[in-house]
């Protein structure tokens, strides 16, 4: 009966989250640096910051008790800008 190993596979996963303008030549020098002579894989994700902050149960629960409270006009706090100076 011939045996079989499983060989570990150590992989490591970073995230970046960024604004595309902050791109720019240090940043690839320093995943170069990071990652030196291993391939990697880069994977763009556009982020819809609705679909993120909805992602959770209690974030979405909050937002749209947020949301009915302005619908509502509960909870309404006013300012005076003049009393803030």
């Amino acid at each position: 009966m011939a045996s079989t190993e499983l060989e570990e596979v150590k992989i490591m996963q970073t995230i970046y989250r960024l604004n595309a303008s902050e791109l720019d030549s240090q940043f690839l020098e320093s995943l170069k640096t990071l990652f030196a002579n291993k391939e990697i894989e880069i994977i763009i994700n556009e982020l819809d910051e609705t679909t993120y902050l909805l992602a959770t149960e209690a974030n979405r629960k909050r937002l749209l008790e947020a949301l009915e409270a302005v619908k509502y006009d509960e909870n309404r706090i006013e300012l005076n800008l003049e009393h803030l100076q």
